[in-house]
């Protein structure tokens, strides 16, 4: 089972992290300035995951392929890791589709 962890970087911002069952990192948040803010980032994660219409594909300048999940407003709420391939990255889309609805939050 997947999850959330939680916590505050060097910077003060608030940001979690979705690491699936073997615990790799499969999505990472902006920076929050408020707790609350990203606990509605979460929840935000939590509806739209499991929508394929929410997820979008980049290729790097270093030509790895990734990923970002966006809200209903077209705002990016996650960003994944750089992946080695594109069948790489589909499988990382499909964690966080399996794995973000029903994450426990953890603080790190």
């Amino acid at each position: 089972m997947g999850k959330f962890e939680v916590y505050k970087n060097k910077s003060g911002e608030f940001r979690f992290r979705l690491k699936a069952g073997n615990g790799q990192t499969i999505l990472a948040s902006e920076g929050y300035n408020t707790k609350a803010a990203r606990d509605n980032g979460i929840e935000s994660v939590r509806k739209n995951a499991p929508d394929e219409n929410r997820y979008t594909n980049g290729v790097s300048t270093s030509s790895q392929s990734y990923f970002n999940l966006t809200a209903t407003n077209g705002q990016v709420i996650g960003k994944s890791e750089m992946y080695e391939s594109e069948n790489a990255r589909d499988s990382g889309i499909q964690s966080v589709m399996k794995n973000a609805p029903d994450a426990e939050v953890v603080d790190s």
